[in-house]
């Protein structure tokens, strides 16, 4: 005998036990199974009340998960794209604030290791952080090795 097919609460219960997903991602792996998009709302309520689904936990989730080699650039493209609002965006990244260069120092030294000598050396390791997320000025340091000799002293 077949198992019924499980309910909207159920599917969602089950992916939050998986890993943390904010409001719209939810909604958007529940709606294929739905009517209509009330029904949802409703499940994504209820959960929410209970405290099953919250926004800053998957802010924090992304954050533990991604911080130590990405930018805040990149941090908060990816944080948008969970659907997380802006406040709540702009709070996760207020607890990083000051922490870039210390990150970016730290993706470079597992990379690259060394100053580059040419340019074309320069060049690639600040494409690398770039695509990172991290920030221009931030990157400029770490690759010329400024960063590195302002904390030696």
């Amino acid at each position: 005998m077949a198992m019924p097919p499980p309910s909207l609460k159920g599917r969602a219960l089950r992916y939050l036990a998986a890993r943390e997903y904010s409001r719209a991602e939810l909604l958007r792996k529940l709606a294929p199974h739905a009517q209509e998009r009330s029904e949802i709302e409703q499940v994504l309520d209820d959960l929410q009340a209970k405290g099953f689904l919250s926004e800053e936990r998957v802010a924090a989730s992304v954050l533990r998960q991604r911080a130590a080699r990405l930018g805040d650039r990149r941090l908060r493209q990816e944080l948008h794209t969970k659907g997380l609002d802006a406040q709540t965006v702009a709070q996760a990244l207020e607890l990083l604030r000051g922490t870039e260069p210390a990150r970016a120092r730290e993706v470079w030294q597992r990379k690259f290791g060394q100053v580059a000598t040419d340019p074309a050396g320069r060049a690639r390791q600040m494409r690398f952080l770039l695509t990172r997320g991290f920030a221009m000025d931030v990157v400029r340091r770490v690759v010329q090795g400024a960063d590195v000799d302002a904390d030696a002293g």
